[in-house]
């Protein structure tokens, strides 16, 4: 069977969109081929900064004969209807077949489709594609109206079968397919011909370029690591960073450069963030003092020099950049020292929000929430104060308003030259944690204080202004918010029911309460825990209380994994539904206590026994909040359940046996009903 190779070569491809356009080819191309007929056995997609390009292996050689039967209007119809359904189907009046049907005779259409072969079909697919290419951002050159990322160049578009090798007759805007194809900008040959798909990657690698961005990534990192590791260093990692790097190169050459000793005295992050946004250099450390100490880059090409020249020219830019950050970095500690009372008064001219004031407002309201969290989390109130009035004001630091992502991390460097304790140098980069699900949690009760009032007041504040998530959208990033705030909780076991924080009385806490649940369930389930297991948990009093919740649940699931919980939960939803289907006929509700002097069958005197022995400790250990231990009270009853089933006919012709019986499964329902809503849990 055949195979295709395409290849779209062009001016260089901006390095972030290279992996989503490798993709979008192998998808559009295959999908089109497919709804053609045209089936294939496997499909790879690579990018270079210069090219896309599509491999396909197994395909058919020509898409099958189709063969449709349509069925048209009755005999006799109108006389247009017939025609337009002959226009539909391209046939002629003879070509139609009539047929008795059980609404009389019909005319009907056999379709014959031939197949069609491959490159004309490959020819359809890939011009479409190439016009309705979807770029981010595409661009027109020439007098031309095709619109590519950069100018595209030259197309390669080739079927192989049986070792021959056939161009795909087709011309896009002037550019004809063809063969041939370029390797690296500096380093390669000119232009040349392939066979296959096996012989162009070859050739590229001969002419210097490294299709594969795996397999580019791989040679920077084990290069840059075996630099550093030479000089008892250590690359800091940065797979983002790589990932963008191997799409900025063809054929990567590693090299690894100094840091002038004017800068060594900044602070790791400073240097790893500016090296990385402005130079896309990779950090190299000092494990023994943790300082930066050199750097990392890759070029795109090989030198007689070893990479001499380039290394100079990227360290005279670099001394440039660093320059501007340790002026920043000075001038922030200069204002540090000062108290950085400047910062703050910067901030409340700031708007936050044009509905919430200004950024000094809303450190104002976070400082007042702090003071009230604080005694829940075991944190001097005066402190967490404290530290919620510094945790923004390197907001208004020169070195911030150049690298936002700095942002609270400074704040805790800058926390030392304004003299702060160590608690509030801290919670400036901790409040802001968890930013997502694989965050780490603050656990220090200064910083847990500023962080859960700093998201509090974020949530309440746009609940108040009724500035809520909406589908997909999430501009304020309150999901985020919401899912901290629950981390936060169960991490450091608070009891901090979500009613009886002293937030703004102004926004809806019920249905703010209903956001946080649908967050919880989001959490719970990538846990393990099951929808319907949630839902019973969350019906229950106290379910603002995050951390008691989870509890009720975890302790549920894992109950209604055993064959006690299995088997107690359908005793429980039998004399559900027994008791309301006689409540609904008798219009009467059986909650008025069963007495055991009416009780009839050992059966049921036996489940009157269990009730009462398991009451108490059930109602003890839900008081308690240890639920494993009620649901290991509720297993007790599992065996007189079952047998009071099997021995006992609850509807008695004794209407007072019958009451009374109802009534007994009333305190079931009742005991099974405080630990969970049950009847929220699928059997």
């Amino acid at each position: 069977m055949p195979d295709l190779l395409i290849e779209l070569f062009s001016e260089e491809i901006p390095a972030r969109m290279q992996a989503r356009a490798a993709e979008d080819l192998k998808k559009r191309v295959t999908d089109g081929l497919v709804a053609a007929g045209l089936t294939y056995a496997h499909a790879s997609s690579f990018s270079t900064p210069r090219r896309l390009t599509l491999a396909l292996e197994g395909m058919l050689a020509e898409s099958p004969t189709v063969r449709e039967e349509r069925k048209g209007p009755k005999v006799g119809a109108p006389e247009k209807a017939i025609e337009g359904f002959l226009r539909g189907a391209g046939l002629t009046m003879d070509q139609l077949e009539e047929r008795d049907t059980p609404k009389g005779a019909v005319y009907f259409a056999t379709i014959e489709k031939a197949g069609r072969p491959a490159a004309e079909i490959v020819a359809e697919v890939l011009e479409d594609t190439i016009r309705n290419f979807p770029w981010p951002k595409a661009m027109r050159w020439g007098a031309g109206a095709l619109r590519w990322v950069r100018p595209l160049h030259s197309i390669l578009c080739l079927i192989t079968d049986d070792a021959v090798a056939t161009v795909v007759p087709m011309d896009v805007d002037g550019i004809a397919a063809g063969d041939t194809t370029e390797g690296h900008r500096f380093m390669g040959n000119g232009r040349f011909a392939v066979t296959s798909f096996e012989d162009y990657e070859a050739q590229l690698k001969r002419n210097h370029v490294i299709l594969n961005a795996t397999e580019r990534a791989d040679a920077i990192w084990a290069d840059a690591q075996n630099l550093a590791f030479a000089q008892g260093l250590d690359v800091v990692e940065d797979k983002g960073l790589l990932a963008e790097v191997a799409g900025l190169v063809e054929w990567p050459v590693t090299l690894m450069g100094d840091i002038a000793e004017d800068f060594l005295g900044l602070p790791p992050e400073v240097l790893q963030t500016s090296m990385k946004e402005h130079q896309k250099f990779f950090s190299v450390k000092n494990p023994k003092t943790g300082r930066i100490e050199k750097f990392i880059t890759v070029a795109n090409r090989e030198t007689a020099d070893q990479g001499a020249t380039i290394l100079a020219g990227n360290q005279k830019v670099l001394f440039a950049r660093l320059s501007d950050a340790k002026f920043f970095w000075e001038n922030d500690v200069r204002v540090a020292k000062t108290g950085a009372s400047e910062w703050l008064e910067k901030l409340t001219h700031v708007t936050f929000h044009n509905k919430l004031g200004s950024q000094g407002e809303r450190i104002d309201r976070i400082a007042a929430l702090a003071r009230e969290i604080a005694p829940i989390v075991g944190a001097d109130a005066d402190l967490a104060e404290k530290a919620a009035r510094w945790a923004k004001a390197d907001l208004s630091s020169e070195m911030v308003y150049e690298f936002p992502e700095l942002q609270g991390l400074m704040g805790q460097y800058y926390a030392e030259y304004a003299g702060h304790e160590a608690e509030v140098a801290a919670a400036a980069t901790e409040h802001y944690s968890p930013l997502g699900p694989s965050d780490d949690v603050p656990t220090a009760p200064v910083s847990v204080a500023v962080a859960l009032a700093d998201k509090l007041d974020v949530l309440t504040g746009f609940w108040a202004i009724d500035e809520k998530p909406t589908g997909s959208k999430d501009p304020f990033a309150l999901r985020r918010a919401a899912l901290g705030v629950i981390r936060l909780i169960l991490t450091n076991g608070l009891k901090a029911p979500l009613k009886s924080l002293p937030v703004r009385d102004d926004a809806d806490m019920d249905d703010l309460l209903g956001f946080f649940h649908d967050r919880l369930k989001v959490f719970l389930r990538d846990q393990g825990i099951r929808h319907d297991v949630i839902d019973a948990c969350i019906a229950m009093e106290g379910n603002d209380d995050i951390a008691l919740l989870v509890n009720r649940a975890q302790a549920l699931q894992a109950f209604l994994g055993t064959d006690d919980g299995e088997n107690l939960l359908q005793g429980f939803k039998r004399a559900n539904n027994i008791l309301t289907q006689a409540e609904d006929k008798d219009g009467v509700e059986y909650s008025f206590g069963a007495e055991v002097k009416f009780a009839e069958d050992a059966a049921e005197k036996d489940l009157f026994t269990a009730l009462d022995k398991f009451e108490a400790p059930i109602a003890e250990a839900i008081r308690g909040e240890d639920f494993a231990a009620a649901m290991a009270g509720l297993a007790g009853l599992r065996a007189p359940i079952d047998v009071f089933f099997e021995a006992v006919q609850v509807n008695s012709d004794n209407d007072v046996v019958r009451r009374n019986r109802l009534n007994l499964l009333n305190r079931i329902r009742v005991l099974c009903g405080s630990v969970a809503d049950l009847t929220r849990v699928e059997g």
